[in-house]
């Protein structure tokens, strides 16, 4: 069996790659920061799908901002893969917490590859790297050939990340890759992501839970696909014959305005009349295209991405309104208890 280490777990991606290695018969464990409160939302249905046994998932307590935590952890688990996930991912905060961004992202990375080293395991290693560090692209659309030109300390933490993975691979002869994953979106999606935020902004406009949607600009263009898709590549990569980079994408691109079309077209809402645009969700310096071409991985790999961007949208939709509404019954119901004979007798 083999034993698979996952940093950032918890996250969207996360949780989505260990469902799928638990279904190929992996032992998985996750990374987790020691928290006052349990932030293990997106992995909690593994415990209750019986296709994906839960005793061979496991967490354990590390950081990537502590070398020590990082190089205990190897040595408990000698993992046969590495999928380096945890990062300070969003790009607009990155600007307002450049240096913790820089740390996590960036030297996170540094650390983890550094304590594979001195702990002489030899496990395959699959680094987390980002679209954002094509930034001010020279090339349409963007491969694995194209100059990079980082626009935030996020881009810039993922580059540096992302050199030190081949530098680590040449110097060392270490089994890492690179996946240079464009946008890629799912329900499990975090709230302050772009995307995320207009499917249940427009579910909870549809229930008349909100009113208005504050975004920033609706001309920037992405490659947006599905998570699910883009962890099989990330799989992928780590049972080639030998290491390289691959952009993953759809080889699409659609702005914001296309999205918010799509999001509050499927509630039969016009857009137009909840959005408003707050000059604080500009970025100080902003990446206006991305598009990716995946040719390299489907070649290679056989990688190709399943889910269209208006089915993907459509889906996050749909399932921001399906929770939104179990949620508002559930608290119409608290309600109507609280209101009832029986529980006032309790007081």
């Amino acid at each position: 069996m083999k034993k698979a280490l996952i940093t950032g777990i918890t996250g969207q991606d996360g949780s989505y790659l260990a469902e799928l290695l638990l279904a190929k018969g992996y032992e998985v464990y996750g990374i987790i920061r020691r928290s006052s409160s349990f932030n293990t939302a997106r992995i909690d249905q593994i415990y209750e799908d019986p296709h994906l046994p839960e005793a061979r998932l496991r967490l354990v307590y590390g950081d990537l901002n502590d070398a020590s935590s990082l190089n205990k952890v190897l040595r408990r688990v000698q993992p046969d893969e590495i999928y380096n996930l945890g990062a300070q991912s969003h790009v607009r905060v990155s600007f307002d917490i450049p240096e913790y961004t820089s740390e996590v992202t960036g030297l996170g990375t540094l650390r983890l590859l550094e304590a594979v080293r001195e702990t002489g395991l030899r496990p395959r290693f699959y680094q987390a790297s980002s679209s954002e560090m094509f930034g001010k692209v020279q090339e349409i659309p963007q491969r694995e050939t194209t100059p990079f030109y980082p626009r935030s300390p996020y881009g810039v933490a993922k580059l540096y990340a992302h050199w030190m993975t081949v530098n680590y691979r040449e110097a060392y002869g270490m089994f890492a890759c690179n996946g240079i994953l464009f946008n890629h979106e799912s329900p499990r999606r975090g709230e302050t992501f772009v995307s995320r935020k207009i499917t249940k902004s427009a579910a909870r406009i549809k229930l008349g839970l909100q009113h208005e949607l504050f975004l920033g600009n609706l001309d920037a263009k992405r490659d947006w696909g599905f998570a699910g898709d883009y962890v099989e590549a990330m799989w992928m990569m780590l049972q080639a014959d030998r290491p390289d980079d691959y952009v993953v994408a759809t080889g699409e691109t659609h702005s914001v305005r296309e999205l918010l079309d799509v999001a509050f077209g499927v509630l039969d809402l016009d857009w137009t009349q909840y959005v408003k645009i707050d000059p604080r969700y500009y970025r100080p310096t902003e990446v206006d295209l991305l598009i990716g071409d995946a040719s390299k991985a489907a070649r290679d790999l056989g990688w190709r991405p399943t889910m269209s961007f208006h089915d993907l949208i459509r889906t996050m939709v749909r399932a921001d309104m399906d929770a939104e509404q179990q949620r508002l019954t559930g608290v119409q119901a608290k309600a109507e208890l609280c209101t009832s004979g029986e529980i006032k007798g309790l007081w």
